[in-house]
């Protein structure tokens, strides 16, 4: 979600395919996606709750993730005839890819014969203390991973899996982008070239939200690289093109830290 927010602020058309919760929180999150402007045709609601991680610092600081029988995790098949007939990018990761029904539901689509033309990105986004079973979610990681084109993660997602970028790009990915914190990012690419960006000094308030900004922009670019001079693969696209892109990208996630939440930047806000 946060990504396609991100991705819709940039200026980008998006549309966010996912359940929400018809409590009070998720009609808090719906509005929060149509501030944004983001297509909401192909999303879904539901009576289930609102997943909820709760932090509490006192006496200590300790984490609790309430997460059985939510509306993210309850998808029911999928309508997307909505949004044309594309080429699309697909973005997916987090929670959505190993979760409920919904695990099923995202993981079928891109599999699907009306997704080959769809340029897919991956951003594992892993959060290890709410894996209970690493075997259940590399089942769905490898098959996202067998269709990605573009795979996004942090050096802590590469460490968590156990996998290198070599590894990554042995499998089939066109293009690995490693985001290495205040460091910056780094773009590797299947013929073998690679760049490095350095980071954007900020005044750092908050760290959420940082990662899925840097995807936005990411796909931002993207989609103005496909609808301009048409790109149907994302290995026509050099190192100069990657290291402007990471550039752009990592100049959105210094706003995002910059304030309190995730609350990625819009246009107007990057001259």
């Amino acid at each position: 979600m946060n990504a396609a927010i991100a991705a819709s602020r940039l200026g980008t058309p998006t549309a966010f395919i996912g359940r929400v919760s018809t409590d009070e929180v998720g009609d808090q999150i719906w509005s929060h996606l149509q501030a944004s402007n983001v297509e909401l045709g192909s999303a879904q609601r539901g009576p289930e709750p609102t997943a909820r991680a709760i932090v509490t610092t006192v006496p200590v600081q300790s984490f609790r993730f309430e997460g059985d029988g939510t509306a993210d995790a309850s998808m029911t098949g999928l309508d997307v005839s909505g949004l044309g007939t594309g080429p699309h990018i697909i973005h997916g990761g987090t929670l959505g890819i190993f979760r409920g029904t919904t695990a099923e539901v995202l993981a079928d689509w891109i599999e699907s014969p009306e997704m080959a033309s769809a340029i897919v990105s991956f951003d594992p986004n892993v959060r290890p203390r709410i894996i209970e079973d690493p075997d259940h979610w590399w089942s769905f990681a490898n098959r996202w991973l067998a269709r990605a084109d573009l795979v996004k993660g942090s050096d802590e997602d590469l460490d968590w899996m156990g996998v290198s970028v070599g590894d990554l790009l042995e499998r089939g990915v066109k293009v690995v982008l490693r985001t290495i914190g205040a460091a910056g990012a780094e773009a590797y690419l299947a013929n073998g070239d690679s760049v490095t960006v350095p980071g954007v000094k900020a005044d750092f308030v908050d760290a959420v939200g940082a990662g899925d900004s840097f995807c936005g922009a990411v796909l931002t670019c993207l989609d103005r690289a496909q609808h301009g001079p048409g790109l149907s693969d994302v290995a026509q696209l050099d190192l100069a093109w990657w290291q402007e892109t990471l550039e752009f990208a990592v100049r959105v996630a210094a706003i995002t830290v910059s304030r309190p939440g995730a609350n990625p930047p819009w246009a107007s806000e990057l001259s």
